[in-house]
């Protein structure tokens, strides 16, 4: 991956940002326009170094096996499955084409980015204990969902999850459901194998480029300036098409285009702390990813876990989040990212969700006075046993929550999931938000291709299909086909063991 600026050579797509989005783009349009020229420019002094970065938590491989905010409970005490659905498809989908990249020689084994973790969602408590029987049978009866076993057998548990049932008060109400079809994914490793990949394709990756500047030409075109962080060279390309997968700093550069489709947006930035063991003793007593139940009042970003993470070819147990606050939009970004986010159009967004979401103001500066003590009690809640001194904090990457307005009302929301925003002709496109994030990053660069050149996608789809065997199909509707799909990813990926 070259310092230098990029050839004179204007190319036909330029993908801001050397994370997994761009990554995955750069690796898509390989397979179905390969004589596009593509040009990678990351701020960064490497790729991966910002929220596609393991220990930036990333994702671990979400596929709503576990995660209780994607399974939420009615009014009436019913569970809706119809988000959990979804992204379990779409990470299905990612699944489908890694194997894909694999099977053409992607540089690696597949053990360097995706290994087998039993998924285990974990709740106490009658209520909890209610909850989970519910959401169990709601899950059960779905295709994808086959397989997902439940317990509140405490004896089971402490099989499952000895770490988290060793000094349990006797008489405890536990509860639990496991599938062992998870996995943990290093979206950093990935990230640069498919970057490497992409060079060897002829895919030109500069990182310690910023991108200063998007602007739209008279023939349609962009400009796009570039700014060398390490000598203060700046020079401009020209390119039919921008992708801008930059994390945080997708908002100001889609700002600094001018597209009305930015109009409104704003972001929110949270960064998020975890506690991290590297004790062989705990990493070995523990090997799954588990999921609790946010505390009552606290946002869906805030849902517990203890999490086995296997990165750079290193074990460790991950807890958390903690949140914390910083206005930087990126890890490595300003502390003025936040204020000049700020705009007259989303100057009403912004101020409708500091009205309307107190709850999370009063969430985030409770967890920013909370003590070491304090943060370790939380962690004895999910490990009993647990000692601070096996403990360190470590901080996670910057996460932008999606403030948009809502076009019924008028008035800005904040939502943690992600958003898509695409210019009117189809010539520049950005993602905006968080979860679920890297684990979906196929299906969303799907989006970018399908919304951003519906001319080309007929003659796409037979490499498509290829690469992706479900693309344009549910995976959900055709069990046949799942089963087939997943026996395949499962060998070539290596999941069987």
């Amino acid at each position: 991956m070259s310092t230098e600026l990029a050839p004179a050579t204007d190319p036909d797509v330029v993908l801001v940002g050397g994370g997994i989005m761009s990554a995955t783009l750069a690796s898509l349009l390989g397979a179905v326009a390969p004589d596009w020229s593509v040009t990678v420019f990351e701020s960064g002094s490497a790729v991966a170094g910002e929220s596609s970065d393991g220990w930036n938590n990333a994702g671990t491989g979400h596929a709503a096996l576990c995660e209780l905010n994607y399974t939420p409970a009615g009014a009436d005490g019913s569970v809706d499955v119809t988000k959990a659905v979804t992204i379990n498809e779409q990470f299905e989908v990612s699944r489908q084409f890694w194997s894909h990249l694999v099977r053409g020689g992607l540089t690696g084994a597949p053990k360097e980015f995706i290994t087998p973790v039993p998924h285990i969602s974990f709740v106490t408590g009658e209520a909890g204990r209610t909850y989970m029987r519910t959401r169990h049978a709601a899950m059960a009866a779905q295709p994808l969902f086959s397989g997902l076993e439940y317990t509140e057998n405490p004896a089971e548990l402490a099989e499952w999850v000895p770490l988290m049932m060793a000094g349990r008060p006797a008489g405890q109400v536990v509860a639990a459901t496991r599938s062992a079809s998870g996995t943990d994914v290093d979206f950093g490793s990935l990230t640069r194998l498919l970057f490497t990949a992409a060079e060897e394709r002829g895919v030109h990756v500069h990182v310690n480029q910023r991108v200063t500047r998007l602007e739209r030409r008279t023939d349609g075109r962009w400009t796009v300036t570039v700014r060398d962080t390490v000598s203060g060279e700046e020079r401009s390309v020209r390119t039919r098409f921008v992708f801008v997968g930059a994390g945080g700093g997708a908002l100001p550069l889609l700002q600094r285009a001018g597209i009305p489709e930015i109009r409104g947006f704003g972001g929110f930035p949270v960064s998020g702390m975890f506690l991290r063991t590297r004790s062989p003793e705990l990493v070995s007593a523990h090997q799954a990813k588990v999921y609790g139940q946010a505390a009552v009042g606290a946002p869906p970003m805030s849902v517990p876990h203890l999490d086995l993470r296997l990165i750079d070819g290193d074990h460790s147990l991950l807890f958390g989040p903690y949140a914390g606050f910083s206005p930087k939009f990126l890890k490595a970004g300003s502390m003025f990212d936040l204020p000049r986010s700020v705009k007259p159009n989303n100057l009403g967004s912004m101020l409708g969700v500091a009205r309307t979401e107190m709850a999370l103001t009063r969430y985030l500066v409770k967890e920013l006075l909370q003590s070491r003590g304090a943060r370790h009690r939380t962690l004895t809640e999910f490990v009993p046993e647990a000692e601070q001194r096996d403990w360190d904090m470590i901080t996670a990457g910057q996460r932008v929550q999606v403030i948009k307005r809502d076009p019924r009302s008028g008035r800005g929301v904040l939502q943690f999931g992600t958003e898509l925003v695409v210019g009117a002709d189809g010539t520049v496109a950005g993602l905006l938000g968080a979860s679920p994030g890297a684990s979906t990053a196929v299906s969303a660069m799907l989006k970018v291709l399908e919304r951003c050149f519906p001319d080309r996608i007929a003659a796409w789809r037979p490499a498509l299909e290829e690469a992706i065997p479900s693309y344009g199909r549910r995976l959900a509707d055709d069990p046949a086909l799942l089963e087939l799909v997943r026996k395949e990813t499962t060998q070539t990926l290596e999941l069987n063991g």
